[in-house]
């Protein structure tokens, strides 16, 4: 969803020339005729430093920078709004240089500078917040901030003290940007009517007082909404004619996220090629413009998509790209989540590794969810050796895609009744290094490949495939090969029976130089945990049968 809209300080009281170019090139900007406008704010440029009129080059500067910004040419517009800022301190105008901050903190907010924008709200705030307009501004873009970054309570509460300033100082045009922006953040608490009011209040002002760009936001995120809630009809509509709105300003970064949610509403109408094609565009047109969490969010839609058709390797390259584009923006660490975008994202990514190691699984009826059972106790016994959040993370998906290579092993051979052949058995071994080449071009955030790679390696050097020995051996890939041979004993296959638990336990005991001995006693201990039992035969606990 756009991530809101800022707006600036009516033209300013000076010298005829300069202020009534200034003037008109405002309204021709509202009135969406962008060419114009900018030739406008360039001669009040030319005329104000002519003429010396500081106050009104400043704003002129500033307001051509919004422009600027809109077009996309986001280094002009920096530059542009920095010698805004230099002219307004020459000058010791306070709120001009403020207005300058703030729209410099605007800026920062489309490159993903999330501190940086942080930065410019608050001192913009320190120089100016003694006027009423840009204090309800600034309230505005730190409301969008917020929302970015998943605090939504901050966000609805910085929105609604800027409606209210907005309403105080009798700013109809400002009203409508709070409403947008409110219609905003109830859309992401999933409070749709409420959502679908303050979008439509918005876009009656924006209307009215002609400000084309903030009309074109109302109806793309009422488009979105108008998707989650399968209102298809009405999402074509407005996505289509904010597309028309942003083409008649020639905003072709914004443009990303029209084509975004057209993508989404083919996608979930089954015309599948469509939305293909149109959430590829809006990659393409993010990209172009430079917009991080526009080109992030394509990214991931994109890979719902491939999930969706099961091109899983697609989905995964996307949603790795889409993660990184987030940790991009999301740069503190402290920050949990990006607009909770994060949180659901890492969801997606298991749900769509969980399908694909089911997809694994499907060839051998002996096996299925034999991924699933790995994955939840390769966790277990993570947590019994105290791994972080990350870690855990990275085992569970390891765990999932961890035989992801059989799909080259041949059917005949996957499913054979009796003992393999060693030839065969060459072959089945294969898919540790076949499960890394199927990966090659898929750079993922979470470290899976060794895990993929070693899970067969042994702490006395007789695995494969690389003959690994000792602390050779990645404790991710140990947690996941024991775990691994505990449910192969234990599950019925083509080739033998099923171990009852505790004999599973006797086995893996015997072989417990495979695994370096604490994850042999974190496994022992998780499978204490798991089984709910206290009690020990022969100094190995009983477990339950996995489920």
């Amino acid at each position: 969803m756009p991530h809101g809209h800022s707006s600036s300080a009516p033209p300013l009281r000076t010298s005829r020339r300069a202020a009534d170019l200034l003037h008109e090139a405002r309204g021709r900007e509202r009135a969406g005729c962008i060419p114009e406008a900018m030739a406008c704010y360039e001669s009040a440029i030319a005329a104000a430093e002519k003429t010396r009129e500081h106050a009104v080059l400043a704003e002129a500067l500033r307001r051509l920078a919004v422009v600027r910004y809109q077009r996309d040419d986001s280094a002009r517009a920096r530059e542009l709004c920095q010698r805004s800022y230099d002219v307004a301190r020459q000058i010791d105008n306070d709120l001009l240089a403020a207005e300058a901050l703030n729209t410099l903190g605007v800026l920062d907010l489309k490159t993903g500078s999330l501190e940086g924008a942080r930065m410019n709200f608050l001192r913009a705030l320190e120089l100016g917040g003694q006027s009423r307009e840009l204090w309800a501004r600034v309230e505005q873009n730190l409301g969008i901030l917020a929302n970015i970054q998943g605090e939504l309570y901050e966000a609805l509460t910085r929105y609604g003290r800027s409606l209210e300033a907005y309403r105080g100082a009798g700013d109809e045009h400002g009203c409508a940007i709070a409403y947008h922006n409110l219609g905003m953040v109830s859309a992401d608490r999933q409070l749709y009517d409420e959502a679908d009011r303050y979008f439509g209040e918005s876009l009656e002002i924006a209307e009215r007082v002609g400000d084309v760009y903030l009309q074109a936001l109302c109806l793309v995120n009422r488009a979105e909404l108008h998707v989650a809630r399968q209102r298809f009809e009405d999402a074509r509509r407005d996505s289509e004619a904010a597309l028309a709105l942003y083409d008649q300003l020639g905003a072709q970064g914004a443009k990303a996220d029209a084509y975004r949610v057209i993508g989404m509403l083919y996608r979930e109408t089954g015309r599948l090629a469509l939305a293909e094609s149109r959430l590829r565009s809006a990659i393409e047109l993010a990209v172009t413009s430079g917009s991080v969490l526009n080109e992030a969010e394509a990214s991931r839609e994109l890979a719902l998509l491939y999930q969706a058709t099961g091109r899983n390797q697609e989905a995964l390259t996307l949603l790795n790209a889409a993660y990184r584009l987030f940790r991009r923006v999301d740069a503190r660490r402290d920050l949990v989540h990006l607009g909770g975008k994060l949180a659901e994202l890492e969801g997606t990514y298991l749900a769509v590794v969980r399908q694909w190691g089911e997809s694994i699984e499907s060839s051998d009826s002996y096996t299925f969810g034999h991924c699933e059972r790995v994955a939840r106790n390769a966790v277990a016994v993570a947590r019994a050796l105290g791994l972080d959040e990350l870690e855990q993370t990275t085992i569970r998906l390891g765990a999932y895609l961890h035989d992801v290579g059989k799909l080259r092993v041949p059917h005949e051979i996957l499913n054979k009744p009796g003992p393999l052949t060693h030839e065969e058995a060459e072959v089945v071994q294969m898919h540790t290094v076949w499960g890394i080449e199927l990966l090659a071009e898929v750079e993922f955030p979470w470290d899976l490949k060794p895990i993929i790679r070693w899970h067969h390696e042994k702490y006395d050097g007789s695995g494969y495939p690389d003959r690994l020995k000792g602390d050779e051996i990645p404790v991710s890939a140990q947690i996941v090969g024991i775990v691994d041979v505990y449910d192969a004993l234990t599950t019925t296959r083509a080739y033998q029976p099923g171990s009852p638990p505790d004999g599973a336990l006797e086995q893996i005991t015997r072989s417990r130089g495979w695994w370096s001995e604490r994850v042999f006693e974190a496994f022992l201990k998780a499978c204490a945990q798991l089984s709910g039992e206290s009690h020990r035969a022969d100094g190995v606990p009983v477990v339950g049968q996995s489920q």
